[in-house]
């Protein structure tokens, strides 16, 4: 469990201590949660400095999801990305080759309709790792979409957002993707104690079968961190539990 970024300014004074330098953050970050959910990518190309930086940053065991160009997913979706791809696994070599990147996040925009010609290609041109394609449009969530996905091993997202009913919590790989959006029972997004509960049930059945990567994106108010702390001292409990068992 981790959440979506770290880098937020109304996070100072509740998830980091008042006078902790911002360049501190993330280390702060990673001695709370053993991964994050990188967004800056998806603005602009990193710099390779500043992803070394995060590696040094971070402990051995910590792991980066990170988030594609929205040049390759918006502006080209998925079509002749070969080169672009290339330019932004390059930035990433430091993690890589410190074995610290996790699954790739590929967030399509609400406007990109089912194109499987698009994903087919898009898929056979990835690299080698953890790919995970977040859909905002009804019409991909469809069993060719699924067996596509399948194919190669790649996760569907699990978007959760009251505004997207569509989502679907279909197992399209080995692993799992998460994404809470947006609480439905908590006030201006935060999810509900109940609502936490619920999912700690649902990942703890899904993590039997492999591995779950969730990320808290509801960052205003500071509610992403103190959700997925929540969640993952749920976890914990119900994994304690189960070896005393």
């Amino acid at each position: 469990m981790g959440c979506s970024g770290w880098n937020y300014r109304d996070w100072r004074g509740t998830f980091y201590p008042a006078k902790l330098p911002a360049s501190r953050w993330l280390e702060h970050y990673a001695r709370q949660f053993d991964t994050v959910e990188v967004n800056t990518t998806f603005y602009r190309l990193i710099a390779r400095d500043a992803v070394a930086r995060w590696v040094r940053q971070t402990p051995e065991r910590f792991l980066f999801a990170v988030k594609a160009s929205r040049y390759l997913t918006h502006v080209k979706r998925l079509s002749g990305i070969a080169d672009g791809v290339a330019r932004f696994y390059e930035r990433l070599e430091p993690m890589v080759d410190a074995g610290r990147l996790g699954p790739v996040l590929w967030q399509l925009p609400e406007t990109f309709h089912r194109d499987l010609d698009r994903l087919s290609g898009c898929l056979e041109q990835l690299p080698a790792g953890l790919h995970a394609f977040e859909f905002r449009h009804a019409s991909w969530f469809t069993e060719d979409v699924y067996a596509l996905l399948r194919e190669h091993d790649a996760a569907l997202v699990v978007g959760d957002h009251p505004e997207r009913p569509f989502q679907s919590h279909e197992a399209t790989a080995a692993w799992r993707y998460v994404r809470f959006h947006y609480g439905s029972r908590g006030r201006r997004g935060n999810y509900s104690a109940s609502e936490l509960q619920a999912w700690a049930q649902r990942l703890q059945r899904w993590r039997e079968s492999g591995p779950v990567f969730g990320y808290f994106n509801n960052d205003w108010e500071a509610f992403a961190p103190r959700n997925a702390a929540k969640l993952k001292a749920l976890l914990d409990g119900q994994a304690r539990a189960a070896q005393a068992s």
